[in-house]
């Protein structure tokens, strides 16, 4: 059974070892961040330190580290891990069933196993093929999911095993505490383990409650092993909450009241039920609204159901623990993101699911054990039509995952209404070269949400690229209307500014944008690159070593760094910024261009080709690149390939004097005496 997990698990999920890395956090988490790049002391003593992203979560960061070194920056490998991961906690999920079913009906073990295995492998793939494991499993980000997930199941298995053990419990209870430590450090949710393990205690395994009682000698037993799992549960939680006072992710009183709260966590309650259920339409937000009508028909459905729920289970408590066994279980693990804890733009979230479906599944399980031993083949019938249902749904959903346009575009699709999907999209298209259509979707996100400072901020940007500075401005200026304290708006506000140059005015918004985040390391260079158009080195090499300082792998200020060392004559400090800039970013046209350029008033000819070669390979549309490579090749007498590249370079820019020049002499075969025309990139800001 525990191979047929594995086998069916792997095969659902195997798309997604094609899918990439997703605008959906992935970018600030592994795309953009080096800290975790690794193994080393710097990397290790970032990941116990870092709140990054409103997270405390160590153990999670070094899986990625060790990813890193494995695979580079290669998603495949990212998504290998997180897929293994999955697959074992169904094996590990498949024993935990076992045990549990079988201490809930000891007389089925007794009428024969198979029946009992086959529940409990049912309960793992129900889990494990679930739709709504997908969020978890095929986004990069959610590793902490699957991580969090392995520790908080082996920690209950472990566990079983202590109170079962009598000659080894102790090192196996010490063993499940140190795995829930594990889980903690995995991801904060898992803080409900405690009360898990209680309700766990009552039913199936009945050490309290009924004939044990509750406040004997032997159920104080059981309270005091709980108090380490207390403990670390309130670590957890104060790190957990830390973050989130670090991220200020929070939605304070006054943007969600108490009574929106309590409604927003009825409707959460019954929103995953439903979605275990039928599992379609399922997308990666389900955006909380802006304004909410606490007796719309979907709320009211909620309360109804939730309090139906509640009053049904406690009745039949007796006749079926399990159903208020598994109904408290589900709360208690959705409530840190329920409403009382929102936080993040969304009324609910499929990940949230991973843990809280363990129940659900578990029940299932223990239906199928009953109508196995009433009617086997209606069981086996069962099983046969759910389970393979789950897994086609599943790899269809794994495929949404595959790009960051695939993904949001199916969210639009979803959710016309959704401003962030609008704006999510829009950011991926515009990542593809493809402005005018991001627009589309950025203006869509201000018809919805005429107040939303990002809709514009990202039109203005999208604007950018299109040249249209003036129009962008204005997208700018109510951005900071709306929300004055935008550091990125001003950042990119002064880039307009700098290509209008208007040299004043955009040193004083990137000052504006390092007054509001001193720590903002592309404000600091483009700052840098402002003051060297003002013809002040000096003060410009400050402002790159500044970014530098904060972040010490900033491609950018490095290729501006070394541009303004080659235009003091420096090319052997110029050539040494150039090769950390491509250290950090080895898709960087630019410094290929100006490292190969460097070299070549070295005289170097040979290896200045190359990187002129890496620049166009990079970036075709090069037109400075290609002029560079026909120079060097024109030098080495390579006149006809030379004459190419030139008339690529004016292809791409019909009134480029140097590429029009360099080919005149090269047709005129003169290649000794010449005066070199090799261009350089100039600074830039990012």
């Amino acid at each position: 059974m525990p191979w047929l997990i594995v086998v069916f698990t792997v095969a659902a999920f195997l798309p997604t070892l094609e899918n990439q890395f997703v605008g959906w956090d992935d970018t600030a988490n592994l795309v953009d961040n080096p800290h975790y790049r690794g193994l080393g002391w710097p990397q290790v003593r970032w990941m116990w330190t870092t709140f990054h992203m409103g997270h405390y979560i160590p153990l999670t960061w070094m899986t990625f580290g060790v990813d890193y070194l494995l695979w580079g920056m290669t998603p495949l490998g990212y998504h290998l891990t997180s897929l293994l991961l999955h697959a074992a906690n169904g094996v590990v999920f498949y024993f935990l069933a076992l045990r549990l079913l079988t201490a809930a009906r000891p007389r089925a073990v007794e009428s024969g196993g198979a029946g009992l295995a086959i529940s409990s492998g049912f309960a793992a793939l129900l889990f494990a093929l679930h739709p709504l494991r997908v969020e978890s499993v095929a986004w990069a980000t959610e590793r902490r999911d699957v991580l969090s997930g392995c520790f908080y199941l082996l920690t209950i298995l472990v566990y079983l095993r202590a109170i079962a053990s009598e000659k080894h419990g102790r090192q196996w209870y010490w063993l499940s505490v140190a795995l829930f430590a594990c889980a903690g450090l995995s991801k904060s949710i898992v803080v409900n383990l405690p009360l898990v393990l209680l309700i766990l205690d009552i039913y199936p395994l009945r050490r309290v409650g009924g004939s044990a009682g509750w406040w004997g000698e032997r159920a104080r037993r059981v309270y005091l092993e709980k108090v380490p799992f207390v403990l670390l549960a309130v670590l957890t939680s104060v790190a957990a909450f830390a973050a989130l006072v670090r991220l200020q992710n929070m939605m304070a009183l006054a943007q969600l009241s108490m009574l929106e709260r309590v409604a927003v966590s009825a409707y959460g309650l019954s929103f995953y039920l439903w979605k275990t259920v039928a599992p379609f339409s399922l997308t990666p937000l389900y955006e909380l609204p802006a304004t909410l009508n606490l007796w719309a028909p979907l709320f009211l459905l909620s309360y109804l159901m939730v309090v139906a729920l509640t009053a049904g289970f406690w009745v039949l408590r007796h006749r079926w623990p399990a159903l208020l066994a598994v109904w408290l279980t589900y709360v208690l693990i959705l409530l840190p993101v329920l409403g009382p804890f929102q936080n993040g733009p969304q009324v609910g979230a499929d990940r949230y699911t991973y843990l809280a479906g363990l129940g659900l599944a578990l029940l299932a399980g223990g239906c199928l054990s009953f109508v196995w031993r009433l009617r086997p083949f209606l069981a086996i019938g069962l099983v046969g039509g759910i389970l393979p249902g789950l897994a086609i749904l599943t790899w269809h959903q794994v495929h949404i995952w595959r790009t960051s346009e695939t993904l949001w575009a199916h969210a639009v699709t979803i959710d016309p209404r959704s401003s962030i999907a609008h704006i999510n999209l829009g950011t991926a298209l515009l990542d593809r070269g493809k402005p005018a259509a991001a627009i589309e979707h950025f203006q869509q996100a201000v018809n919805i949400r005429p107040d939303y400072a990002e809709a514009h901020y990202n039109w203005g940007t999208a604007l950018t690229h299109q040249g249209k500075l003036a129009e962008a401005i204005d997208h700018f200026q109510q951005a900071v209307r709306i929300r004055p304290d935008y550091a990125e708006v001003h950042n990119n506000w002064g880039t307009a500014l700098l290509d209008q140059r208007k040299l004043g005015e955009a040193i004083d918004h990137f000052q504006q944008a390092i007054q509001i985040r001193p720590d903002y390391a592309e404000a600091h260079s483009n700052l840098g690159f402002a003051l060297a158009l003002q013809g002040k080195p000096a003060e410009a090499i400050e402002r790159y070593q500044q970014a530098l300082r904060i972040q010490p792998d900033y491609a950018g200020a490095h290729f501006n760094w070394g541009a303004a060392l080659a235009q003091q004559g420096k090319t052997a400090e110029a050539i040494g910024h150039y090769e950390k800039a491509l250290r950090a970013k080895p898709d960087f046209p630019e410094a290929h261009s100006n490292w190969g350029t460097a070299l070549a008033q070295q005289g170097n000819l040979a290896a200045a080709i190359e990187h002129f070669k890496q620049a166009v390979q990079i970036r075709p549309d090069y037109a400075e690149a290609h002029n560079n490579l026909g120079f060097a090749l024109a030098s080495q007498g390579e006149l006809a390939e030379a004459v190419e590249h030139y008339r690529q370079a004016l292809r791409i820019q019909t009134d480029y004097v140097t590429a029009q020049v360099n080919l005149a002499n090269a047709l005129q075969r003169i290649t000794q005496g010449q005066t070199s025309n090799l261009a350089s990139s100039r600074p830039r800001p990012h």
